[in-house]
């Protein structure tokens, strides 16, 4: 499929401005590229039926992260760094627990 679209994917925009050279569809071949990185991992759980995974990230939303947005949002005006401690140390003492 690449090879089909390749001229597409590869068109360089010139900008005087700052006189540099960038993709023209810069968010088109990000995501394409990530694609074809993480292809080998994006059916894992169909390669290794043995280990049982999930098919989505609903677990992880539902026990690790829904508790960590409810935590940060009860404690409004916090600068981004003190947000960023909490994570932390949420993380921290979530790993611990398992």
């Amino acid at each position: 499929m690449y090879i089909k679209y390749k001229d597409f994917l590869n068109e360089i925009t010139f900008h005087p401005d700052s006189g540099k050279y960038s993709f023209t569809h810069k968010k088109l071949v990000s995501a394409y590229t990530s694609i074809r990185n993480n292809l080998p991992y994006l059916f894992t759980y169909k390669n290794h039926k043995k280990l049982d995974l999930s098919n989505t990230t609903n677990l992880i939303e539902g026990r690790v992260f829904s508790p960590l947005k409810i935590l940060i949002k009860i404690h409004r005006g916090l600068s981004k760094n003190l947000k960023l401690k909490i994570v932390d140390d949420y993380l921290i003492s979530y790993k611990k627990k398992e």
